[in-house]
């Protein structure tokens, strides 16, 4: 922002602080307000337009030398400083409100050359006094010409050049975490509660039921902690599930075996294999299933879902065979008749 545009803008007003305040008061009232009006916080236009004056305001008011002059110049202007036409026709005017101006930036010494009628100026231009250009230019436009003192202007008073302020401290969102989470079989499909230590902080979180090995699960605001009243970052779960000896997941299905006997196959029967808590669930098989086939328990999936307790029929001979079992497979295989022997023929040709 120009200086010359600080007489319209009264920056403790914005601040909400008074014109004696302190840095630490100041400096207080803008992150109050940053956290407000940021527009990572608050996405309304009106914010926007807050934010970026309440930003401005501590740009200026923040740096010491800043300040002083945003004092100076505005009490300058409320002093009601006039240009006229004055004696040498050479743009005279009624310096008396200069003073207070120029004691600021002298050790208090007044206006050097100044007459005690306030008639006659002298001005130096080796750096040693005041460059005016900047004051000037407020009241012609913002423009920076010689004037007719013979001053170009410059950027500062006493010939030292203003630096730009710093970049004010706004609220930044803090960095998400990702770290790995293992689970057992039973708690990954259940779903369970776990307690994790992230960013300093011992808390406990739900894991939702179904959740598989590369899956990640997000925690809001469960990572590193913002910096000026910016929001904490995420923390990022990445899933490991152990594996099961006796079941896996399919889907929302669970799979498990279901080992039969070659009679159970061909007559149907009712099997019962125990599920994860050890419970038992009976099956109901039909007549005439082959190995690989399926038998569902419809809703016994993963809690909560659609899913179903799917057994996958395993026909189990003895490990031994004996002269009487040899026998009475031969005449399984000759009361099954030819289309049975063929439709086997087929499927080992495929």
């Amino acid at each position: 922002m120009a200086e010359n545009e600080w007489l319209a803008k009264d920056f403790y007003k914005v601040l909400g602080v008074s014109k004696d305040a302190d840095e630490a008061t100041i400096t207080k009232a803008y992150r109050k307000l940053a956290r407000k009006y940021h527009p990572d916080l608050n996405k309304t236009k009106e914010a926007e337009e807050k934010f970026k004056d309440v930003s401005e305001a501590y740009d200026v008011l923040k740096d010491s030398q800043t300040r002083q002059r945003y004092d100076a110049i505005r009490q300058f202007g409320a002093g009601g400083a006039r240009f006229a036409g004055g004696a040498g026709g050479a743009g005279g005017f009624d310096a008396s409100s200069f003073s207070d101006i120029f004691s600021m930036f002298n050790g208090g010494s007044g206006m050097g050359g100044m007459g005690g009628n306030g008639s006659r100026i002298r001005f130096t231009s080796n750096g040693a006094g005041p460059n005016m250009s900047d004051i000037f230019s407020m009241f012609g436009g913002g423009q920076r010409s010689q004037d007719s003192a013979g001053f170009q202007g410059t950027s500062g008073f006493g010939g030292e050049r203003y630096s730009q302020p710093q970049e004010a401290d706004v609220p930044e969102v803090g960095e998400d975490i990702t770290t790995d989470i293992k689970l057992t079989f039973k708690q990954a499909f259940k779903g369970a509660t776990v307690s994790l230590r992230a960013a300093g902080e011992t808390f406990k979180t739900h894991i939702p039921a179904g959740v598989k090995t590369g899956q990640k699960i997000r925690l809001k605001g469960k990572g590193k902690p913002g910096k000026f009243g910016g929001a904490a970052g995420d923390l990022y779960l990445h899933v490991q599930v152990e594996a099961s000896d006796k079941f896996t997941l399919r889907g929302d299905d669970l799979i498990s075996t279901l080992p039969l006997t070659l009679s159970e196959a061909v007559h149907g029967a009712k099997v019962s294999i125990n599920d994860l808590d050890g419970n038992p669930v009976t099956f109901k098989v039909p007549a005439c299933v082959s190995s690989g086939d399926e038998v569902r328990i419809e809703g016994a999936g993963v809690p909560g879902k659609n899913g179903d307790f799917v057994g996958v029929v395993q026909i189990r001979l003895p490990k031994r065979s004996s002269m009487s079992l040899r026998r009475v497979a031969k005449e399984f295989d000759k009361t099954a008749g030819e289309t049975y022997a063929e439709e086997i023929k087929k499927l080992r040709q495929n």
